[in-house]
């Protein structure tokens, strides 16, 4: 499956706004719930993922390695959801202006910069698994359409999968094997470490 540089903005999109739907099924009562990733809340999950979006929003645009871009709103605090719509709106601008596959993301979590088409990739390919920590931990379905989940597998093939850029302080925890005849998302999740039989607890 070969993804071009307008596939991925789209396919971008498509994620950003399932994890949006998943985050607003949140009620206040549900901030303090556990989630697949180890040791944080959903209020602090959707509190990083609220940052990402701002962060690569500004390296769409050039200022990705000001450190100030990557940092997590006071918004978040007080109103999850809205902090995080703002972010959305705010990432996906970026990545709707003309020409921003072909520009230079510079990514001081990943320690380089990349080309705007990889840079999306890893977006789209973070917030795939992002939408569904959230819906897991809510008790929601995931919905992404096939194609999507096949890309994110494609995509998920791809992220170096060596010990020495895995776990605590990266981005993604070790690979899981995966079973022949996996669905994709199972596939995609396992790749990157999240195992899909698994249910955070409720607080």
């Amino acid at each position: 499956m070969s993804i071009s540089g307008a596939d991925i903005v789209g396919l971008d999109r498509i994620a950003v706004r399932e994890s949006l739907r998943v985050v607003a099924a949140a009620r206040p009562a549900d901030w303090d719930r556990d989630t697949p990733c180890a040791g944080w809340t959903l209020r602090r999950l959707v509190a990083h993922m609220t940052a990402q979006h701002h962060g690569f929003a500004a390296a769409a645009r050039g200022a990705g390695r000001e450190a100030a871009h990557w940092r997590e709103p006071a918004a978040h605090r007080s109103d999850p959801g809205q902090a995080y719509r703002a972010s959305v709106t705010a990432v996906l601008t970026a990545f709707a202006e003309p020409g921003v596959t072909e520009r230079e993301f510079d990514l001081p979590e990943f320690g380089s910069s990349f080309p705007g088409r990889v840079a999306v990739g890893f977006h789209f390919i973070d917030y795939v698994v992002h939408a569904w920590d959230v819906a897991v931990s809510l008790g929601v379905a995931l919905e992404l359409p096939a194609f999507a989940l096949e890309a994110a597998v494609v995509i998920a093939r791809r992220v170096p999968a060596d010990p020495e850029r895995r776990g605590a302080g990266f981005a993604f925890a070790s690979a899981l094997e995966v079973s022949s005849g996996s669905d994709p998302l199972t596939e995609a999740l396992r790749l990157l470490g999240r195992d899909p039989d698994l249910r955070p607890s409720t607080r």
